[in-house]
């Protein structure tokens, strides 16, 4: 709580607009698969859309966060907040699945409940930025917190305003579009928190001919690739992990979570919300503690085993017989699983040079929208036929198992400074 109490205005307007960013993920998760099936879209295209919109946010993605810290990371969020607009309008004014692409692919908008776009990487460089070393895990342990809150409140009142709506006579369709202009307002007044962070934000740089550090968002010195230089080797190789937990995670992403347990037991937008409100809420609980266990234990070894847990609860969820079973399977996978989240943001922000923070974060932000973005065209299928309902669970924890041994194999004896000493 100290290192909370003790954030600069700046650290508190990134914890403002990370508030409502989740927020408005978790309030159009639960809706989306439903608003696409209720305008006439069939399971194996909301896969692919719901990939595609994926897909469009990872290269838009890509070029702003390698860029941020030249571009300025003020104006790199502000641009990002104006493609959610985008995407809300888009998306309310068109039942045509083309232009429904269109909008998928520029704008941003989240299936799963979880970070998209540009916000995270920028937000995790400026933070890490704003805090000493040693506070760093505990505020990036608060900043997962107040997103796995703010998502399973907006999953709440996403499941309760459509039902509402729609006892009031709305139509189901009108009622989940409800929900998506309420989510490009959410991106207005993220435009507007960011306009106000200071130049504090911006990379510092330090000029060794004057021995002077300064403070700008450009950065004259130009780097090999995609914004990085000594790190290149250790960033691309935490990417291509990540890549493999988030294209195993893409299997069950909120969205398609909430349509296969439409399907299967013939939950509302109500119960939905419910239970994605309690398991967010988990979430967070258990990312707040990730801070207290990696100070026992590091930061690789809080990703690892509490990681693989999580995810033989996963493969367990589609094979119990009842309703209570799997939303108590689902729970406590929730309750455990995030705790590797604010533990591998902190990893790679303590592992790379401080003008190669935006640029590690966003190289390994995309690549897990990348691994992400193309598993839910398979869930898509399996969700279509009704002997193959279970399967993404069984792949989405397996390859998780993977990711979780390798990880540990490759990068148990590289240290972060705070656990060098």
């Amino acid at each position: 709580m100290g290192a909370m109490l003790a954030l600069p205005t700046d650290g508190r307007i990134l914890f403002a607009t990370r508030l409502l960013r989740l927020f408005a993920y978790g309030f159009l998760s639960v809706v989306l698969g439903l608003y696409l099936a209720e305008a006439g879209l069939q399971e194996a295209q909301i896969g692919l859309l719901l990939s595609l919109t994926l897909l469009g946010d990872t290269a838009i993605s890509l070029w702003l966060t390698t860029h941020a810290d030249r571009l300025g990371r003020r104006r790199t969020l502000i641009i990002g907040s104006v493609l959610m607009i985008f995407a809300a309008v888009l998306f309310t004014l068109t039942r045509t699945f083309y232009f429904l692409v269109i909008a998928a692919i520029i704008g941003v908008i989240s299936p799963s409940g979880y970070e998209v776009g540009p916000f995270l990487s920028v937000e995790q460089a400026s933070l890490t930025q704003l805090v000493p070393d040693r506070q760093r895990t505990a505020v990036f342990a608060w900043y997962n917190l107040v997103g796995s809150f703010a998502t399973a409140f907006g999953a709440l009142v996403s499941g309760s305003l459509t039902q509402l709506l729609q006892s009031a006579g709305y139509t189901p369709l009108a009622s989940y579009r409800i929900v998506i202009l309420g989510y490009g307002l959410v991106g207005l007044v993220m435009t507007i928190l960011f306009a106000r962070l200071s130049p504090a934000v911006e990379v510092r740089l330090v000029h060794k001919e004057e021995g002077l550090a300064g403070v700008t968002g450009i950065d004259p010195a130009p780097k090999p690739f995609l914004g990085l230089h000594r790190s290149q080797k250790v960033v691309f190789k935490l990417a291509a992990l990540f890549s493999l937990d988030a294209f195993a995670g893409g299997f069950v992403v909120q969205s398609l979570l909430a349509l296969w347990f439409h399907m299967r037991f013939g939950l509302t937008p109500a119960v939905l919300g419910a239970i994605f409100f309690g398991a967010n809420i988990l979430a967070g609980v258990s990312a707040l503690s990730a801070a207290w266990v990696a100070r026992k234990i590091g930061l690789i070894n809080t990703m690892v085993f509490t990681h693989l847990p999580s995810n033989i609860l996963l493969i367990l969820v589609p094979f119990v017989p009842s309703l209570a079973l799997a939303i108590t399977l689902l729970l406590l996978r929730f309750s455990i699983s995030q705790m590797d989240v604010p533990t591998r943001q902190s990893y790679t922000m303590a592992v790379v040079d401080p003008d190669e923070r935006s640029a590690a974060a966003g190289v390994t932000g995309v690549a897990r929208t990348i691994g992400a973005s193309l598993s839910p065209i398979f869930t898509g299928l399996f969700l279509s036929n009704p002997a193959f309902l279970g399967l993404p669970f069984v792949i989405s924890g397996s390859l998780k198992i993977v990711y979780d041994l390798a990880l540990y194999y490759n990068f148990r004896t590289m240290k972060p400074p705070e656990e060098k000493y």
